[in-house]
């Protein structure tokens, strides 16, 4: 007998004590609990950034990124190097493996950087080393002003918000967008420059030396002393037009004699504007993104509470608005799944009474869902789990599990009262026999789970909590099962009691079908080898549908917002790339149904806040209402598809939808990201219009956009540099001087309001604006005589890559694609390995960035995942029975479980994605378990001397109801999953439509194997002589 169950019924007080324990140690776990939308999949992620002004993408991808990267490759735990080259800036993206820490890793870059200093330019700025992450921004506000200049509202978001923002616990960073941050100035005139004998360079030093603020010492007196310091900070506009830059013969030349110092913006190529209604305006908006790990529920909270301090705080001048709060999915999709818990909880009691019909009877194993439901937030907060859509998603599926193992030992006990014995000498022999089969079921459910706690990457970070969360259940419910449920049988059903009414109108028809199924099963064994055909029937039907089952990631949600990224030709200036993305945010604001407000981002890229921003990019937000709000009734994924369409209206740039994935955080690139990897840059640029032609005029791909172009308007500048010697001009002084003049390069510091903002040298715009105004710079020859920069370089137009790629220290290419309508990720993802198959040359590799690579490591992981835990399963299950042929005839179920699973993914046209092959994992754990009740039963007759063939039929009929019940209870406490939206739709469906097809066919297919491969019990010999074959029907009452 099993002790512990003995001992509960022995002690009831206690094994009530026990149960109360569970459930308050879980109260306590979930007042600690964060609340998040998924478990934290991002990986840690460090970012270094490097500047040398002046310098072109060729030479900062040579001399700064590669060294760099070579020196950074030395870290441990890396999972991909990436970075871009642009125009003045490195930028290197270092991407760690999940279960790498975040800070050690920052050191240990640090620490490689600072070692490779030696061998990058001298002139460059300090290399910034930084934590960092997806830019998931949850919320932000928004600042404007009918009165104050940007440079005037950016001051204000930096010095009132930023700030107040950044002391939320949790909060990583606080980030500014479309700012303009207050700079000085120098317009310079280079033809007034050369009349005074100055060259830029001269600008520069003046403003070192005469910009200084110092301490000068002290006057020391007998009683006190006093210190001295020599204010010579220059401030004011007028301070830096009076600037004294040269002095010769008595005469001064100010700065405002050749040029002109104005309080402007440091970046002038960069705006928001907000649309709302039929009004556009400027402005300034301000995000927060979490720290790792961080509950962004109750950072968003606090946000909102700073807000509104903030807002009450501020000048009547500025209208501060929240922006955006991207969490209400968030909350939707929890509220929604505490929504399913209860309705999934109500289901399964419902079913429970109606096969009981009778309250005592349906109290016994509905208490074991609070007690192991409630019992598992301690597990969650001992393992350092949250709140999140998982974790409810398996306290859901948990609910119809935990109730099995009651329902087992409840009917069995049940049973021995029937018989004529007492409540509490059925309660210990009826938990006696069903020991072992409890057991069995549990262990075999918690193993189906192990695989995926090995799983790497974001697939075992996603569903390490939901496999915990449902594996700590069901261990529960078993301790549950073997303790309370013996307790409460054993005092709480009465031996001898008449039926209720309910229970004698009812019971006619559960014989019915009781004895319909015996009558059925007989028949079927005399055609046993039906089993077969029906398995072989299965193995054929997923052999040929599950490779037409479209493929992806997860599906799309509806998060009530769709980007727009916009693209135009490079050379586009910033007046025509702000001009276009007005025309496209007055468009969207126009024809767009159920907008709640737009946001059009010009100067700024997809990737939103990043450095050196293209000027020709673009992005629009557009924010839907509540899709409960929407009057015209269209889904998300319905105006994505119109906007799709619409957007090619505009001719003169590129213009690219984007949905947020459902996992992956803040994400604003396409679905498909493509790296192809060249043994060197110039076999790259070979290469790029064959291939690209391939990804253009394939059908299944849309908004094909490779990151690396050859389309920038350059004119290269060669040097005469023979004539430039013998005017004792170097190399370097030239260089320099077209630094200085044109790429907007910081001269120097100023203070203003108590705040260090840049001073900024530049010929003024009208000086710069086409080639030829190159004559009008002058250069200081060795004689001190004016040179034109005319007279000694050549002008050649040609064009240039903006931004130079590179991918695990390879020069690469990432292709940015979007599936065709009706074409998933995964037939995506196969057209471009034909492509590439087909195009590239020997020498060259693909990888997968983003989703892409998310997607396909997910799909193999879950492959191994599976075949891990059929074949952990048969060795739990061999050990368990002492036997290697039960366990094959157990695991027979699982094909028939996967077969139902994919027709119904197929039927209600699902993807198999993360969730529908979770679900499939799952089946193999809950379809085994009617396996595992049926073998184990007749093993039991066997020993007692029946046949093969009457212990399985007898096994099979005395477990109908139970195992009809627990199907049902599992299939209706994961039916509000199935019939609800998002996601998660697809695991329900494959469960419920994998537990039904298979819930089936497991009661005739399982018997039928049984009688042929079972061999005979060693230690008993069959008593049942042939002729006496037929048994008995075995009628079951509860």
């Amino acid at each position: 007998m099993s002790a512990i169950s003995q001992t509960s019924i022995s002690r009831p007080v206690l094994a009530g004590v026990m149960s109360v324990l569970l459930i308050l140690f879980g109260i306590v776990g979930y007042t600690f609990l964060g609340t998040r939308e998924y478990p934290v999949t991002d990986s840690p992620i460090v970012t270094i950034t490097t500047v040398y002004p002046g310098a072109s993408a060729d030479i900062i991808a040579s001399q700064v990124t590669k060294p760099l990267e070579e020196a950074i490759a030395e870290a441990n735990g890396i999972r991909a190097i990436s970075s871009v080259s642009r125009e003045q800036v490195s930028m290197i993206t270092v991407e760690f493996n999940l279960s790498t820490d975040l800070e050690a890793a920052a050191n240990d870059v640090r620490d490689k950087v600072s070692k490779s200093r030696q061998q990058l330019p001298t002139d460059i700025e300090p290399t910034v080393v930084e934590k960092s992450g997806p830019p998931d921004i949850l919320v932000f506000l928004t600042v404007k002003s009918k009165t104050k200049s940007l440079e005037d509202v950016t001051d204000f978001v930096n010095i009132n918000i930023k700030e107040s923002l950044q002391s939320i616990p949790g909060v990583r960073l606080v980030d500014s967008y479309a700012g303009r941050k207050r700079s000085m100035r120098l317009r310079m005139d280079p033809v007034k420059m050369a009349s005074y004998g100055l060259t830029p360079s001269d600008i520069q030093d003046a403003l070192q030396r005469e910009n200084v603020d110092l301490p000068s010492g002290r006057i020391e007196g007998q009683n006190n002393e006093v210190t001295l310091r020599t204010q010579g900070r220059l401030v004011t506009e007028n301070d830096f037009n009076n600037m004294i830059i040269s002095q010769k013969d008595g005469a001064i030349v100010r700065f405002r004699d050749i040029g002109t110092a104005v309080m402007s913006s440091a970046n002038e190529r960069t705006a928001m504007i907000e649309f709302s209604g039929k009004t556009a305006s400027f402005g300034v908006g301000t995000g927060v993104q979490p720290q790792r790990g961080a509950n962004s529920l109750a950072i968003v909270e606090d946000f909102k509470k700073k807000f509104e301090e903030i807002k009450k705080n501020a000048p009547a001048e500025y209208d501060i608005a929240l922006g955006k709060d991207f969490t209400v999915p968030v909350r939707n999709s929890l509220s929604e799944v505490k929504e399913t818990l209860i309705i999934a909880f109500g289901l399964v009691a419902i079913i429970i009474f109606i096969f009981l019909r009778d309250w005592r009877s349906t109290i016994i194993p509905l208490v074991a869902i609070p007690v192991s439901i409630i019992s598992a937030f301690f597990i969650m907060y001992v393992a350092g789990f949250s709140i999140n859509v998982l974790t409810l998603l398996g306290l859901v599926l948990a609910i119809g599990l935990v109730v099995d193992d009651a329902i087992v030992v409840l009917e069995n006990i049940y049973s021995k009262i029937e018989q004529g014995m007492t409540p509490i000498e059925a309660a210990r022999k009826g938990a006696n026999e069903i020991y072992f089969a409890v057991i069995s079921t549990t262990v075999t459910l918690a193993a189906v789970f192990l695989p995926i706690l090995f799983l790497g990457g974001i697939t075992g970070r996603l569903f390490r909590e939901f496999a915990i969360v449902v594996s700590g259940s069901v261990l529960i419910s078993a301790f549950v099962a073997l303790t309370l449920s013996p307790m409460m049988s054993a005092y709480l059903l009465k031996a001898g009691s008449a039926h209720n009414w309910l229970y004698r109108k009812t019971e006619p028809f559960f014989v019915a079908i009781n004895n319909g199924y015996g009558r059925s099963l007989a028949f079927f064994l005399k055609f046993r080898w039906l089993g077969f055909a029906l398995l072989i029937l299965s193995f054929g039907l997923v052999y040929f549908i599950m490779p037409k089952l479209p493929s992806e990631l997860a599906p799309l949600e509806d998060r009530s917002m769709i980007g727009l990224a916009v693209i135009a030709p490079e050379g586009t200036s910033y007046e025509s790339m702000e001009s276009t993305m007005k025309d496209i945010g007055n468009f969207v604001n126009d024809s767009i149904p159920d907008l709640h407000a737009g946001r059009t981002y010009s100067g700024i890229a997809a990737s939103v806040g990043t450095l050196a921003q293209p000027v020709n990019g673009g992005f629009q937000w557009i924010f839907l209402k509540d899709p409960k709000e929407r009057q015209s009734k269209m889904t998300q994924q319905q105006i994505y598809q119109k906007l799709a369409v619409a957007t090619q209206r505009f001719r003169n740039v590129m213009v690219i939808p984007i949905q947020t994935p459902t996992i992956g955080g803040f994400v604003t690139t396409q679905p498909v990201q493509y790296v192809i990897k060249a043994p060197d840059l110039q076999q790259l640029i070979n290469v790029m219009p064959k291939l690209m032609g391939a990804v253009y005029t394939n059908p299944k791909l849309t908004f094909q956009d490779p990151d690396f172009k050859i389309n920038r308007p350059e004119i290269s500048i060669s040097i005469d540099r023979q004539r430039a010697a013998q005017l004792g001009i170097s190399t370097q002084e030239i260089g320099k001087t077209l630094q200085l003049a044109l790429s907007g390069r910081r001269y120097g510091y100023f203070i203003y309001n108590d705040r260090q903002y840049e001073v900024i040298g530049q010929l003024d715009r009208k000086e710069r604006s086409a080639p030829y105004d190159l004559r009008s710079l002058f250069l200081k020859a060795g004689n001190s005589q004016m040179v034109s920069l005319d007279n000694l370089v050549n002008l050649k137009e040609g064009i240039s890559p903006p931004a130079i790629y590179r991918y695990n220290q390879s020069y690469a290419v990432t292709i940015n694609a979007t599936p065709a309508p009706g074409v998933s990720l995964g037939e995506a993802l196969q057209e471009m390995d034909k492509i590439a198959a087909k195009e590239l040359p020997k020498g060259f590799s693909t990888a997968l960035a983003g989703q892409s690579r998310d997607f396909s490591e997910s799909s193999s992981s879950l492959i191994y995942a599976f075949l891990f835990a059929i074949v952990l399963i048969y060795l739990v299950l061999a050990a368990q029975f002492e036997s290697l042929i039960d366990p094959f005839i157990i695991l027979l179920t699982v094909p028939m479980a996967v077969t139902g699973a994919v027709l119904s993914l197929w039927f209600t046209g699902q993807t198999m994605n993360i969730f529908s092959e979770i679900g499939i994992i799952m089946l193999i754990g809950l379809i085994t378990k009617n396996g595992i009740l049926i073998v184990e039963f007749a093993n039991q007759n066997k020993e007692e001397g029946q046949s093969k063939m009457d212990a399985v039929r007898n096994a099979a009929i005395s477990r109908f109801r139970p195992i009809l019940m627990t199907t049902l209870a599992m299939i209706f406490g994961t039916l509000p999953i199935a019939v609800a939206t998002g996601s998660r739709q697809s695991l329900g469906i494959v469960v419920v439509g994998g537990l039904v097809f298979a819930g089936i066919l497991t009661l005739y297919v399982i018997p039928a194997v049984y009688s042929f491969f079972s061999r005979a019990m060693r230690h008993k010999t069959a008593t049942t002589h042939p002729e006496e074959q037929t048994a008995s029907p075995v009628e079951l009452t509860i």
